[in-house]
């Protein structure tokens, strides 16, 4: 195949032009036409009342969008307040993706002092494009604050408009700082300027291929904006990984031979099967993300699966003919120190020499690091994220503190319960009873004929409190059967549960595959099971440290951030996917560069050291890369871009220095020819890989 796209480049260039510029064309809109909501686990209790309230009460639902009036001076009822009110009806009247209006009302969306009024617009529409109807008017909603009155637009899609507008700003400034960073560490690393530009350019590909891509599939099924978030990280750090790996051995094999082709060859015959079993690796552990019921936590997984699919095509096609094309021209531009550079490290070679006389050591010293470092995961909380994730001067923020501090700490969160009509009464009074609940709001009728009815529970507490989950199961376990109970904190709750739920699943199907895959590449039980098991521990490791940093808040002044006391719920099932992914990447590497000399040589010390000597300054100069990368996120404002850049670049950190680089080589050291043992019979079943060119 390598030869194949070397010998025919035009043809590969030109396929892939037309590709770019057909989805290249969509690409420019991947932000603002991607889904803006979809946090919710489809099936739930409280997904059923949003969708009751709805059909049924005018769109009075947790998608409602919530605008806070309020005046130092005014009061509810007065002319500037009324005229405000009116002005705001007005923005919402010319638009049919929000419902009737339902002005402030006495005792319970007016403030007891009268200063400040929550108007409500039901929602017309799905949650994304409600999460769109704020993002369109919300600025129109905010310059009404005008001589003495000010208007803030709150509840669930106002939260989710700022909260991803934050998000995104943050995540395209970490990522065009990134990209300088990332440009220095690869020439340090080739030594030559052309050879370091060659990745950057297969990223870009694999990220304009891949945002037109989410663009088109968006029109089938709603993508999240996060999708493309996370797709824009990982394609840059994965695309950067494999150029690496392929580009390095091209560099090596034109050592031996003249002949471009049969170089670009012997690359793809070797390190191009570990890039394909490395990125079949990747997607399977995102694939298992795919089990969890929640749209936004799906499509992320799908935004980042297809950013891996184009930066691995375009590693298998383009980057061959690209090879192919330049041929020596590779080295151009070469530092001086780089001219003597072999691919063979010595110093590397050196290292698995030490690690080869001395393994116990290192094996006690890494385990005890990852160990250590893993303890902390014992007591690790997480939930759904708090307003804190809001910037501080957001409207939405800004209004749900207004809220709280007019009409008490739950009254930004209140619980919605739907019952038949006839159990209105007791419905109300079991409400009121709940511990927690501070104030339940009369019966309000469908206005449709449906025969239901919907009360408002005010819970005591900050809808992000960990008190809600119980006030929550009380209502659900004391109302009558026929109650269903929701609301924009029920559905974060439910969620919760869900990911709580799936997690043991997703681990399980993670490991379970990883293990198969390392095992069909590698054709060796017992190596294929150690590797899994160390990609495990590196993992644990990297959410060991962020209990520290992120519940615990250790460093967190550092870092510019103040703790929520737990970790944002999707973390741990969509970053162990991804950490997992990471950790397998390195492993595929460095284990088939083994493979390929214990195949030469049947020498497991010659697996050992010149696996390590081949492969090691690839994976500390791609190790270096992604923390690059991951680290720039972490200097965002907003705390879930904040989390993923140190968790993700402390889990690359351990993984790359701790395990690849000390811990899987001594256990290649300490299992000597058993590693690489397989029976007959699996032999025979597996199909034959072999890492050697011949």
């Amino acid at each position: 195949m390598g030869a194949t796209m070397a010998g025919r480049a035009r043809l590969v260039f030109g396929v892939w032009l037309v590709v770019l510029i057909a989805l290249g064309a969509a690409a420019p809109s991947v932000f603002t036409s991607l889904a803006g909501a979809g946090w919710q686990a489809d099936g739930s209790e409280s997904v059923r009342v949003r969708e009751v309230a709805e059909q049924h009460f005018g769109g009075n639902s947790s998608a409602a969008v919530q605008v806070v009036v309020h005046s130092g001076t005014e009061t509810v009822g007065s002319p500037a307040m009324t005229q405000v009110i009116g002005e705001i009806t007005q923005v919402f009247a010319g638009d049919d993706r929000f419902g009737p209006v339902i002005a402030p009302q006495p005792g319970t969306t007016i403030s007891p002092d009268g200063h400040t009024g929550i108007l409500i617009a039901g929602a017309n529409a799905s949650t994304d494009d409600m999460v769109r109807a704020v993002d369109d008017h919300k600025e129109a909603l905010t310059a009404l604050s005008d001589g003495g009155v000010e208007v803030y637009p709150t509840g669930a899609s106002a939260l989710w408009s700022d909260f991803n507008k934050a998000n995104h700003d943050a995540m395209v400034k970490a990522e065009l700082f990134s990209w300088p960073v990332t440009l220095a560490i690869m020439v340090l690393a080739f030594g030559s300027l052309v050879a370091a530009g060659l990745p950057l350019l297969l990223t870009v590909a694999g990220l304009v291929a891949s945002a037109g891509g989410l663009v088109l599939l968006n029109q089938i099924t709603p993508i999240s904006v996060w999708a493309m978030n996370f797709a824009m990280m990982f394609a840059l750090a994965l695309g950067i990984d494999y150029a690496l790996f392929i580009v390095a051995r091209f560099r090596d094999a034109l050592t031996r031979t003249a002949d471009t082709r049969r170089a670009v060859a012997e690359t793809m015959d070797t390190a191009g099967k570990a890039v394909v079993l490395s990125g079949i690796t990747v997607l399977v552990s995102l694939s298992a993300v795919l089990l969890v019921p929640a749209p936004a936590v799906r499509t992320m997984a799908v935004g980042i699966m297809l950013a891996v699919v184009f930066v691995l095509a375009a590693t298998l096609t383009l980057l061959p003919a690209t090879l192919g094309a330049l041929g020596k021209k590779i080295n151009a531009g070469a530092l001086p120190y780089a001219k003597r550079q072999q691919h063979r490290s010595p110093h590397f070679a050196r290292w698995g020499a030490t690690l080869h006389n001395h393994p116990w050591p290192f094996a006690v010293a890494a385990l005890a690091v990852l160990i250590g470092l893993s303890i902390p995961v014992l007591g690790l909380k997480v939930a759904m994220p708090s307003i804190q994730v809001v910037p501080a001067d957001a409207p939405v923020r800004q209004g749900y503190e207004l809220v709280q501090r007019q009409l008490g700490p739950g009254a930004p969160g209140a619980l919605q319960i739907v019952a038949p009509a006839g159990d209105a009464a007791e419905t109300g009074r079991l409400a009121a009873a709940t511990d927690g609940v501070a104030m339940v709001t009369p019966a309000q009728s469908s206005g449709d004929g449906s025969d239901l009815v919907m009360l408002q529970a005010l819970p005591e507490v900050d809808p992000s409190d960990e008190r809600m989950g119980a006030i929550l199961d009380d209502l659900r376990e004391r109302l009558p059967d026929q109650a269903i109970v929701g609301g924009a904190p029920a559905e974060n709750l439910d969620l919760q549960q869900a990911l709580d739920d799936y997690l043991p699943i997703i681990v399980g199907v993670i490991l379970v595959l990883g293990f198969v895959l390392l095992l069909v590449a590698l054709q060796a039980p017992l190596i294929a099971a150690l590797g899994t098991l160390v990609s495990l521990l590196s993992t644990a490791a990297a959410f060991g440290v962020a209990k520290l940093i992120f519940q615990d808040g250790h460093g967190a002044s550092l870092l510019g951030f103040t703790p929520q006391g737990f970790l944002d719920g999707w973390g741990p099932v969509f970053f162990f996917a991804m950490i997992f992914a990471i950790a397998m990447d390195y492993t595929v590497f460095l284990l088939a560069t083994a493979k390929e000399h214990y195949e030469r040589t049947e020498d497991p010390k010659a697996a050992h050291i010149d696996g390590l000597a081949h492969s090691g300054r690839v994976i500390f100069a791609a190790a270096a890369v992604m923390v690059a990368v991951f680290f720039t996120f972490a200097l965002a404002q907003p705390l879930p871009p904040k989390e993923m850049g140190i968790i993700l670049g402390v889990a690359v950190l351990l993984d790359a220095l701790v395990v690849r680089l000390v811990l899987l080589p001594v256990i290649l050291r300490l299992t000597g020819h058993g590693a690489w043992w397989s029976p007959r019979w699996l032999r025979r079943v597996l199909p034959s890989i072999s890492f050697a060119h011949h």
